[in-house]
């Protein structure tokens, strides 16, 4: 497929996905039941951090979560006292459990304090993508926090080789702007062409049926490799065709 046919066929499958449909049975639909921008980010960071596995586990699990903390997570996580941390303490979302909640509950609580959660991911000026804002947003978060080696692992590291498939979603939800109204654009301080593809399963498999994709793994090179393919189709918004090859992907097996 010549690469003129590719892009329409991509960009075919964008506006096919990137519609509100999409927020019915995606985790997004959580931020949306928020209008404050710091709702919005906080619940939509939460929920992305537990983004793995079955959609509807996920589904039930955010809700629960949010319910947890009497569906005012910016509040909660500033204001929370030790009888409402108890609340978190029974959670559990696959590996992630109730202590784990509430370090998530400790490092946000330190972000906003130090600026808030759009500040902590910011891009800089001389930095390619959001890896290296990946990377810091991390260390920033995890400064100081007392934590089991384990926890560690539900903060994705870059420069370890992960793809950073859930933090690149959180970073799609909040910079991408349009008139579809599934990604929020909350966040002016960051440009989408910075943006990297959330890779998984799904989408890398059609990434490589489309010759997107050479590199077998899904870490943090194939990534790398992937978006600059899909630069080339549109540098100031390539994270756009996430929708396309995770749709395409999605939809495919669901048709088997």
């Amino acid at each position: 497929m010549i690469e003129s046919r590719l892009k329409e066929a991509l960009d075919e499958a964008v506006e096919k996905y990137n519609c509100l449909e999409f927020i019915e049975k995606d985790p997004i639909q959580i931020p949306h039941s928020f209008s404050s921008k710091e709702d919005i980010e906080v619940s939509a960071f939460l929920i992305a951090l537990i983004s793995w596995g079955k959609r509807e586990l996920i589904l039930k699990s955010g809700y629960d979560l949010m319910n947890r903390m009497d569906h005012a997570p910016y509040e909660f996580i500033l204001t929370a006292s030790e009888i409402d941390l108890k609340n978190l303490s029974s959670f559990v979302h696959r590996t992630l459990n109730g202590q784990d909640a509430l370090l998530l509950v400790k490092g946000l609580r330190k972000i906003y304090l130090k600026g808030g959660l759009e500040k902590a991911f910011e891009i800089k000026s001389q930095e390619e993508n959001a890896f290296q804002a990946i990377s810091r947003f991390r260390s920033l978060f995890l400064d100081g926090l007392d934590y089991p080696a384990r926890f560690g692992k539900h903060l994705a590291d870059p420069e370890k080789g992960s793809a950073a498939k859930r933090l690149n979603m959180f970073l799609r939800w909040m910079v991408r702007s349009d008139s579809k109204g599934v990604d929020f654009g909350i966040w002016k301080s960051l440009k989408p062409s910075a943006l990297l593809i959330p890779l998984d399963v799904h989408s890398g498999r059609v990434a490589r049926q489309f010759n997107l994709l050479s590199r077998k793994q899904n870490d943090n090179k194939a990534v790398t490799e992937l978006g600059a393919k899909l630069s080339l189709f549109d540098p100031s918004d390539p994270v756009k065709y996430d929708y396309a090859l995770f749709g395409l992907g999605v939809n495919s097996n669901n048709s088997k």
